[in-house]
């Protein structure tokens, strides 16, 4: 890949120190000081990635465990090929911090071929347009989400408005101003690999607020997204004794792209801490 002059690029979510990659401030999650799930995810995203697929593999699944609270301390990456075969290629991966390991992923990559004639029953969904401007906004801001729920027109931030006022179904476009790792820029994969934890919150968030931590989640996209946004819509709760589970349907500017799912755990309603609005 190649690597864009660091001169000229934005702050990043990372930077790469020997076989260490260090947070930036921009990493920090709404649970603490602990990096965001959507960085982790990222991170490792990145790393497989950079180990090596062919560009004729589609990263079908990705999904990601968040063992501990990744600390906003040097990480090393690791990387394993699972399995490899003509049609399929699985790779593992994890982010090893202080010698544990604080998050581990799984990304499963098909080969793309002749698609089969014939139509297959889907049930129909639209997101709302895209955010008409993404201008104006704080120049430290790492990502957007515009969030839908109480209004047709939506709003930008957390969403916390759009999410608690209306007890009815949430959507949300997510952008990225940042790149994961200094000297590298942006790629679909990471971008849906990053938007893919956006899903515990549109789908877990009730009304009284958020009250639930995600545990993992994983998307699965039958082709990479085109384009700076992706959206979610989200398709079900369902929470007993403390555990959820929610899904969400992956968009980009063309239609739909694939699913999402997250387990959560119940948290203190004061325990969330939302870094950026």
């Amino acid at each position: 890949m190649t690597i864009e002059d660091p001169a000229i690029m934005p702050e990043a979510f990372f930077t790469v120190d020997g076989d260490s990659y260090l947070p930036s401030p921009l990493t920090r999650g709404p649970w603490g000081a602990a990096m965001g799930g959507q960085n982790v995810g990222g991170l490792l995203a990145w790393g497989i990635e950079q180990s090596g697929v062919e560009p004729a593999f589609q990263p079908a699944r990705f999904t990601v465990d968040l063992l501990r609270p990744a600390l906003p301390e040097p990480v090393q990456i690791r990387t394993s090929v699972q399995r490899e075969g003509r049609r399929i290629k699985l790779v593992d991966g994890a982010l090893v911090q202080n010698g544990n390991t604080v998050a581990r992923a799984s990304a499963l990559f098909l080969r793309r071929g002749e698609h089969p004639d014939g139509a297959v029953w889907s049930a129909p969904l639209a997101m709302p347009p895209l955010p008409v401007t993404s201008d104006g906004f704080p120049a430290d801001m790492p990502f957007l989400i515009w969030g839908y729920g109480a209004t047709a027109a939506g709003s930008p931030g957390i969403a916390a408005g759009e999410w608690e006022q209306s007890h009815s179904q949430k959507f949300a476009w997510a952008r990225i101003f940042r790149p994961m790792v200094h000297g590298y820029p942006l790629t679909p994969f990471v971008r849906l690999a990053f938007a893919g934890d956006i899903t515990s919150s549109l789908t877990h968030w009730g009304t009284g607020g958020l009250r639930y931590i995600n545990a993992d989640y994983t998307v699965t996209a039958s082709r990479l997204p085109d384009g700076e946004y992706l959206g979610l819509a989200a398709q079900s709760h369902y929470g007993t004794a403390g555990v959820a589970t929610g899904a969400a349907t992956l968009f980009d500017r063309h239609g739909p792209i694939g699913t999402s799912s997250a387990l959560a755990l119940a948290q203190p309603a004061e325990a969330f801490r939302p870094t950026h609005t």
